[in-house]
């Protein structure tokens, strides 16, 4: 298959499913980390217009559309009281975030997954429902990181092997979390490595989806 894999930069995705013999592409507007040939540095929605494609797996920002965002809806730095409206701008970017989203999933291509967070209400209604909600730690991965995938054409991921946490007071905690259940990354590099794909994640879209 010629796949692409719109705004990744790691190459995670990408080299699973070049690994399991696929013609892939990462695409993203910065540089790809692991200085891959196979990297194309546009707009993804022109990558999509001017060649073929067999399976698109896109992971579009989440800033304006996850769940972890939406008080800054409601609040301003100035005046956090809960139920203020921010500015108009912070709305019209979610608006715009909510746009890309559906370019990518309405995309000319007969396979298509977007993965992000768990988005907020009001981008729900504007992006549409999820098909599924999968964990790192289902794919092997010793971590935790609600994600879901809004599907075409593709079935579910299934399971294919599960990473068990620790336990602390009874409550179940994995690699990338504190003991009270945060996520150990800080702010300096959070935003980047949170949006990379987990590679167990990755694997098991190549081999299932291929």
């Amino acid at each position: 298959m010629r796949v692409l894999v719109g705004c990744e930069s790691s190459g995670i995705v990408r080299q699973a499913f070049r690994h399991a013999g696929h013609d892939a592409y990462s695409c993203d507007l910065v540089p790809a980390a692991d200085n891959q040939t196979f990297h194309l540095r546009c707009d993804v929605r022109d990558a999509i217009r001017r060649d073929s494609w067999d399976l698109l797996i896109a992971h579009p920002p989440c800033t304006y559309l996850c769940r972890s965002s939406v008080w800054a809806l409601h609040r301003t730095s100035a005046n956090p009281t809960p139920g203020i409206l921010y500015s108009d701008a912070r709305w019209s970017a979610m608006r715009d975030a909510a746009t890309f989203f559906r370019d990518l999933l309405d995309a000319p291509i007969p396979r298509i997954a977007v993965e992000n967070p768990v988005p907020h209400g009001y981008a729900r209604t504007l992006i549409g429902p999820y098909q599924q909600l999968i964990q790192p730690y289902q794919f092997g991965d010793d971590a935790s990181k609600a994600t879901c995938l809004w599907l075409k054409g593709l079935p579910p991921l299934i399971s294919t092997r599960l990473a068990f946490p620790r336990l602390v007071n009874g409550q179940p905690r994995w690699q990338n979390q504190t003991d009270s259940g945060q996520n150990k990354l800080g702010p300096s590099n959070r935003s980047a490595r949170r949006s990379q794909t987990f590679p167990g994640i990755a694997d098991a879209m190549a081999q299932q989806w291929s």
